[in-house]
């Protein structure tokens, strides 16, 4: 077998058929479609991807795994949240472009929580990828840290009336429909669903560091929206947005695992047959120990996303603390496993031509996205003092 032909997928318990077939259905049409070509040439993209790849992808299922059959969804083993992060493994291993993570935590919550209108009008399209979905949930400073909202969600007049920013958004400038957590007057939290074209509504394209994920910051002034726009009930937004964001993060750590993993075999394949003073380079014994200790760590990537993904998927107590986990130890890891092999590369691996520089860029921006390392280990903190008190 190559080094360049993954050893396995992510779940390292035994998969299904289904989940077999599923799996090699997606590399494959991920193979075709997202060369290092092809997602070099999207660098200029205002969009990012292609629509029409976008359709093909959710034909394949990737929009409606975390959708209830009744919803118009359904999954390949049962078990959406682990089918999903299969899916995700494999974008991540071709540093794959399209709005993956966002239409998914939307599609999930509108699927939960959702009004009957909501799913008749908008969720279908969602899952049909005929429309793009954003989650509007992050803040620019000073309001940037895991989980501080600003964004202020007035009830007038049987409306809800919108006032501040949202950003970084994935897609925001592709989107159709913004699922936006907001604050109320009095303190708690409500999600509402605005299209795109609300008045007061108005996106502005950020710079990105991944050549094929778009984002931008998105501004409500005065944005207007009927009751019927809420999506869930108010008094339970909290856990609903914590919901979203355990989704969010087994997405994340699933792309950042695959991203490493087909580093890595880059760069085990690259050792091997690169030869200096007649030797190959595997064989020196400074490279063996830091192989050792990036296989290391993508075996232990590989464990903590497959853990996160079990948690979530039951809705265990654990859920929120093996996210942020997860978080602390792929955003501190998986950065330094790309850059490590980058590095071996010598001065050919810092050229921009080289494809190493696609799961870099995909490794470190999840690194920062939906909490830093410093805020999931100060959250992983608060979530064990706080069972330790409720413990006694």
């Amino acid at each position: 077998m190559s080094a360049l032909e993954p050893e396995g997928s992510l779940m390292e318990l035994e998969l299904t058929p289904d989940q077999e077939m599923f799996v090699e259905t997606t590399d494959k049409f991920l193979n075709d479609c997202c060369t290092p070509a092809d997602l070099r040439a999207m660098r200029d993209d205002p969009d990012g991807f292609d629509r029409d790849y976008w359709r093909q992808g959710a034909e394949l299922g990737w929009t409606s795994l975390l959708v209830s059959e009744e919803d118009g969804g359904g999954t390949v083993s049962g078990r959406g949240v682990a089918d999903l992060a299969l899916v995700a493994f494999e974008l991540g291993r071709h540093a794959a472009p399209g709005p993956f993570l966002p239409t998914n935590v939307v599609a999930a919550a509108l699927s939960a929580g959702g009004t009957d209108e909501q799913k008749a009008t908008v969720l279908p399209g969602i899952v049909a990828g005929e429309v793009v979905a954003t989650w509007c949930w992050s803040e620019p400073r000073p309001h940037d840290r895991l989980g501080d909202v600003s964004l202020i969600a007035t009830e007038r007049n049987g409306s809800y009336v919108l006032d501040g920013r949202k950003q970084p958004v994935e897609a925001g400038a592709q989107a159709d429909q913004f699922l936006v957590t907001a604050r109320t007057e009095d303190g708690g939290l409500v999600q509402l669903l605005v299209p795109a074209s609300t008045a007061g509504v108005t996106v502005a394209p950020m710079h990105g560091l991944d050549l094929t994920r778009r984002f931008a910051e998105v501004r409500f002034d005065s944005a207007t929206v009927p009751a019927s726009a809420v999506v869930g009930d108010p008094a339970g937004s909290a856990d609903d947005v914590e919901r979203q964001l355990q989704l969010a993060i087994v997405i994340q750590l699933a792309e950042m695992v695959g991203a490493m993993d087909r580093s890595f075999a880059i760069t085990m394949e690259w050792l091997f047959d690169r030869y200096s003073f007649g030797r190959p380079l595997a064989s020196y014994q400074e490279l063996k120990h830091r192989c050792a200790d990036m296989k290391a760590w993508l075996e232990a990537g590989h464990a903590i996303a497959d853990t996160c993904a079990q948690h979530v998927q039951d809705a265990s107590p654990r859920a929120a603390e093996m996210a942020s986990v997860g978080k602390a130890y792929l955003g501190q890891y998986g950065p330094e496993l790309v850059h490590d092999c980058i590095q071996m590369h010598g001065g050919i691996g810092v050229t921009f031509d080289h494809d190493l520089h696609l799961y870099l860029r995909r490794v470190v921006l999840g690194s920062r996205l939906y909490g830093t390392v410093s805020e999931h280990r100060q959250r992983l903190t608060a979530l064990l003092e706080r069972g330790a008190t409720d413990d006694a």
